[in-house]
C-alpha cells in the first residue's frame, strides 16, 4: 500500500500545500503579536499551536491553487480565515463554558473569560486588516459577510437551546451560521482572488457550503455514535447539554405523548437521572434518527463532490474530492 492511500485527503492536501502553509503560519504569527499587550500573543499562540488540522485555511488555498492563482494574497485570505475561526472559538469557549478544546484546556480556563472575549475581538479586528490589504472589495463582502453569519448563527443557537419547537430548517440554519458559512466563504475567496469565471466561483462556494454541513452533522450525529478516544468528546455530551441536533429533532417530530415527556423533561428542563441518555438513544433507534441522520450527512457529502468535479481537472480538485467523502466516512 502506498503512502498516498494510507495518508487522510487533508494530509494529502497540506503535502500539497505545504509551501503556502508555511507562509500561512509565518503570516499568522506577524499579526498575532502586540506591543502593548503581550497576553494577546499569549492567549492566541495557545489556540493557534494547538495544533488544529487548518482545514479553512487550506480550503482558501487550495481554491486558488485550483483556480491557477500565482499569488500572493491567497495568503493573506488563508490567515484571515484562520483567524476569523479562532476568533469564534475563543468567543464559544466562553459562551459554552468549556473546559477543553483540541485536547487541551481553553483559554478561558487558563487564563479567563474576559481575555478570552477581548483576544477574541482582536483577533476579528485582526482579520479585517488583513483583508483589506488585498485591495478587493468583492472578497471583504464574503468575508464580512461570513462573519455576520456566524454570529448570527450562535445566536439563533441560544435561542434554539432547550426548545423542543426548533425545527430542521432552523437547525440547518445554525449549522450553516456557525459552521458552513466560514467554509463557504473560505472557499469563494480563493476563487475570486484568482480572478476565476462566475460559474467557477459559484461551485467552490457550494462546494465549501455543502462540506460544512455534511461535516457539522457528522460531529453532531458522531456525539451519541463516536468513541470517546477518536472524537475527543464523550458519547452523548450534546444530550447532556440539552442540545437539540438533527437525531433528536427527528425523534421530537415523531414522539408520542409520553415519550415527549421524556424531551421535555430532559431537554427542556434539563433534569436528568441515570438512564436517560440509553432511554434517548432507544428512542432514536427506534424511529431510526441516527440512520436518517447518517443519509442527510451523505447526501451533503455527494453535493460537495458533485459541485468540485465541475471545477478543471488537477491534483488538489480529487484532494478536495476525497475530502468531502473523508468527512462522513467515518459514520459509515
Amino acid at each position: 500500500m502506498d503512502m498516498a492511500t494510507t495518508q487522510k485527503p487533508h494530509e494529502r492536501l497540506a503535502e500539497a500545500l505545504a509551501a503556502d502553509l508555511v507562509a500561512v503560519n509565518a503570516l499568522i504569527r506577524e499579526r498575532m503579536s502586540s506591543d502593548h499587550a503581550p497576553r494577546i500573543p499569549e492567549v492566541t499562540a495557545h489556540l493557534v499551536e494547538a495544533g488544529g488540522k487548518r482545514l479553512r485555511p487550506m480550503l482558501t488555498l487550495a481554491s486558488a491553487t485550483l483556480c491557477g492563482y500565482g499569488g500572493p494574497y491567497h495568503i493573506h485570505l488563508a490567515a484571515t480565515v484562520e483567524f476569523i475561526h479562532t476568533a469564534t472559538l475563543l468567543h464559544d469557549d466562553v459562551v459554552d463554558e468549556s473546559a477543553q478544546r483540541r485536547g487541551r484546556p481553553t483559554a478561558n480556563l487558563l487564563w479567563d473569560n474576559k481575555s478570552s472575549v477581548l483576544v477574541g475581538d482582536y483577533l476579528f479586528a485582526r482579520s479585517f486588516q488583513l483583508m483589506t490589504d488585498t485591495g478587493n472589495i468583492r472578497v471583504l463582502r464574503i468575508l464580512s459577510d461570513a462573519a455576520a453569519t456566524i454570529a448570527e448563527g450562535e445566536v439563533l443557537q441560544l435561542t434554539a437551546a432547550r426548545n423542543l419547537s426548533t425545527t430542521e430548517d432552523i437547525y440547518l440554519q445554525v449549522v450553516r451560521g456557525k459552521t458552513a458559512a466560514l467554509f463557504s466563504a473560505a472557499t469563494e475567496v480563493g476563487g475570486v482572488i484568482a480572478g476565476a469565471g462566475d460559474a467557477q466561483v459559484r461551485a467552490l462556494f457550494d462546494y465549501g457550503d455543502a462540506l460544512g454541513i455534511a461535516f457539522q452533522i457528522a460531529d453532531d450525529l458522531l456525539d451519541y455514535l463516536g468513541d470517546t478516544a477518536a472524537t475527543g468528546k464523550n458519547v452523548g455530551d450534546d444530550f447532556r447539554e440539552g442540545k437539540l441536533t438533527l437525531p433528536i429533532i427527528k425523534a421530537v417530530a415523531q414522539a408520542t405523548p409520553e415519550e415527549r415527556a421524556f424531551w421535555v423533561r430532559t431537554i427542556e428542563k434539563g433534569k436528568q437521572v441515570e438512564g436517560d441518555l440509553e432511554e434517548a438513544l432507544r428512542l432514536m433507534e427506534k424511529y431510526g434518527t441516527l440512520d436518517a441522520t447518517r443519509d442527510e450527512a451523505n447526501a451533503w457529502a455527494e453535493r460537495a463532490r458533485a459541485a468540485i468535479l465541475t471545477l478543471p481537472a488537477h491534483p488538489v480538485r480529487d484532494m478536495l474530492h476525497d475530502l468531502a467523502e473523508y468527512v462522513v466516512a467515518r459514520l459509515n
